[in-house]
C-alpha cells in the first residue's frame, strides 16, 4: 500500500482530512487518544508516498498538540491524562491533513467539484485559481526579495532592518497579488465565464477502485476511537 495516497483523486483526500474531525470528536480518554493517534500515525506511513512534501510540516502538528497538553495541564488542575489526552485529539485532528496537503492538485480537486459534485462552474473555477495564486505566494515573496537584494535594498543584520525588509516585501506582495487577481478576472470574464450557463471541462474526473479504498480506510479510521470507546468502556 505505499504510497497509495499519491494515486487518489484530490477529493478523496480532502474527505480523509475532514473524516479526522469526526475522528477528534471521539476522542475522550487516554486510551483512546494513544491508540487512535498510533492507528493514524501507522496508516499515513503505509499509505504516503515517499515523497510527499517537506517533512518539517508534520512539526507544526507537534507543536499545536504540546502547546494545547500545556495549557491544558496548566489551567485545567495539572491532570496529566487529561492534558495527554487534550494534546493527542489535535494530532488526530490535524495529523491527516497536514499529510495530504502536498498532494492535492487545485486543478484536479477543481475537476472533481466541478464534475462530481456538480458545484457551480464559477464557484470551482474561481477557488481553483484562488489556490492556485495561494501556492504562489512563496515563490512570488523569493522574486520580490531577490528584486529588492538586486537594487541595493536587501536586509541588514538587525532587526529593525529585517522587520522593515519584510514590511517591504509583503507590501509588495499584496500589490502584485491584486493585480494577478484583476488580470484574471478580467481574463475569466473574457473567456465567458461571467455568461456562460453550461460548461465543458478540459480533463475527465475518474472514480477508481483506489478512491473507494481509500476513502473506506479514511471511514474506517474516524470510526477507531469510537470502537475503542465502546469496547474499554471508556
Amino acid at each position: 500500500m505505499n504510497g497509495v495516497l499519491g494515486r487518489a483523486n484530490p477529493l478523496v483526500l480532502v474527505a480523509v482530512g475532514l473524516l479526522a474531525l469526526v475522528a477528534s470528536l471521539g476522542v475522550r480518554s487516554l486510551l483512546t487518544a494513544v491508540i487512535t493517534t498510533g492507528v493514524y500515525v501507522l496508516a499515513l506511513a503505509l499509505m504516503l508516498p515517499s515523497r510527499s512534501g517537506h517533512p518539517l510540516r508534520f512539526a507544526t502538528v507537534v507543536l499545536g498538540g504540546v502547546s494545547v497538553a500545556y495549557s491544558t495541564w496548566l489551567l485545567g488542575g495539572g491532570h496529566l491524562d487529561v492534558a495527554a489526552t487534550a494534546g493527542l485529539r489535535i494530532a488526530v485532528l490535524a495529523l491527516p491533513g497536514v499529510a495530504v496537503a502536498p498532494l492535492i492538485e487545485p486543478m484536479a480537486l477543481a475537476d472533481q467539484l466541478g464534475q462530481r459534485l456538480r458545484l457551480p462552474h464559477r464557484f470551482v473555477v474561481s477557488f481553483a485559481a484562488a489556490l492556485q495564486r495561494f501556492e504562489q505566494l512563496g515563490q512570488t515573496w523569493q522574486h520580490l526579495s531577490r528584486a529588492r537584494r538586486s537594487r541595493g535594498f536587501g536586509p541588514g543584520r538587525g532587526p529593525v532592518s529585517r522587520g522593515r525588509h519584510a514590511a517591504s516585501v509583503t507590501f509588495g506582495l499584496l500589490v502584485t497579488t491584486m493585480r494577478e487577481a484583476t488580470s484574471a478576472s478580467i481574463a475569466m470574464d473574457a473567456r465567458g465565464f461571467a455568461r456562460a450557463r453550461r460548461r465543458t471541462w478540459a480533463e475527465p474526473a475518474p472514480w477508481t477502485a483506489t478512491d473507494t479504498a481509500v476513502l473506506l480506510v479514511g471511514v474506517l479510521l474516524a470510526a477507531v476511537p469510537y470502537a475503542v470507546g465502546l469496547f474499554s468502556g471508556a
